[in-house]
């Protein structure tokens, strides 16, 4: 088994697949864009399935597909198919905007991809339109109803931000009344890609949950898996459930079960770590399986406690990486 440096058992991994997007959320990037991975910079397909099963040999059971935008790299659901042949691999899931998503929703449910976590942070076409700089909001909601069709479970993330949709929060928790899914709500993080000054958080978890409360005073607690990143809880008579994720306040990590690989190949112990263990360089310089092993076993000797220290020992950055480049 994977074991970090506080006795934390290691089951689970993030693979960010590509850094771009087809859309231009502002908490993430700026409107330009970012500066995009060149193809040599990315891990190919091949390198990622080496090192994923690498990391499932060594105790890592789900692997959840990220980007940027999944589905804006090319051949992705051959990847798909070929990450489903690892022995041992137990789940496999997704993130994903949605804009591209619907028509391969009956191959994904083939494959038994039993959920996908669907960014949606505004049930108002408008407001989607002005946090995500596209006018993609009808295509995201056809994403939507397609998955609940094929009955894969749907987790809609919501990034709550000051002065933008905390309008939509309720919305949203209504949306648990009929639909089986789970709304989960974010902490904004400062992760937007340029040097705009992050001035805290004004809606931290807390709030949220008290702005819920005050519309529905019957809100029960739910118990939260090991491991889990969100405070769950359910309306009675509602058919889906709502979680928070103090993504900010990082109140979860004591019990952190997951890493981050990124686009370019780095493993991150922490989603607030600054760089991380280098292995496209180790793959591309003819590592063997026991000499990435040893590597990776060494980097989850020097684990951070949580995200606070992880934030720490990091170098000051004027600009903040965007999630896109992390792994969102």
């Amino acid at each position: 088994m994977l074991i970090d440096n506080h006795g934390r058992e290691i089951t689970y991994l993030r693979l960010a697949v590509t850094d771009r997007c087809n859309l231009r959320c502002f908490y993430c990037m700026p409107e330009e864009g970012i500066d995009w991975l060149s193809r040599e910079a990315l891990l190919s397909y091949e390198e990622m399935l080496r090192l994923c099963t690498l990391l499932v040999g060594m105790g890592i059971q789900k692997i959840r597909i990220t980007g940027g935008e999944p589905f804006v790299r090319k051949e992705m659901m051959g990847f798909l198919r070929q990450l489903r042949g690892i022995n041992g691999l137990k789940d496999i899931s997704l993130t994903t905007n949605g804009v591209l998503t619907a028509s391969h929703v009956p191959e994904l449910k083939e494959l038994g991809i039993k959920a996908v976590n669907l960014s949606l942070d505004t049930l108002d076409a408008a407001r989607f339109f002005s946090i995500t700089r596209r006018d993609e909001f009808a295509a995201v909601m056809h994403t939507l109803d397609k998955l609940l069709k094929h009955d894969i479970d749907v987790k809609i993330n919501a990034v709550v931000m000051d002065g933008r949709n905390t309008q939509d929060i309720l919305p949203l928790v209504a949306l648990t009344k009929e639909l089986p899914v789970s709304v989960r709500f974010i902490e904004e993080m400062p992760f937007n890609g340029d040097s705009h000054e992050y001035n805290g958080l004004a809606w931290d978890y807390v709030r949220i949950l008290e702005h819920i409360k005050g519309a529905h005073p019957n809100l029960e607690k739910l118990k939260d898996a090991a491991g889990s990143t969100s405070y769950n809880y359910q309306i009675p008579g509602h058919r889906g459930d709502i979680g928070l994720i103090a993504a900010y306040s990082r109140t979860f990590c004591g019990s952190c079960n997951r890493i981050r690989l990124t686009p370019q190949g780095e493993l991150k112990t922490c989603l607030y770590q600054s760089g991380g263990l280098d292995l496209r360089q180790l793959l591309r310089n003819g590592a063997s399986d026991d000499e990435l092993k040893q590597a990776i076993i060494t980097n989850m000797n020097h684990r951070a406690l949580d995200g606070h220290e992880a934030e720490q020992q990091g170098n000051s950055h004027t600009v903040h990486e965007s999630m896109a480049t992390i792994g969102g």
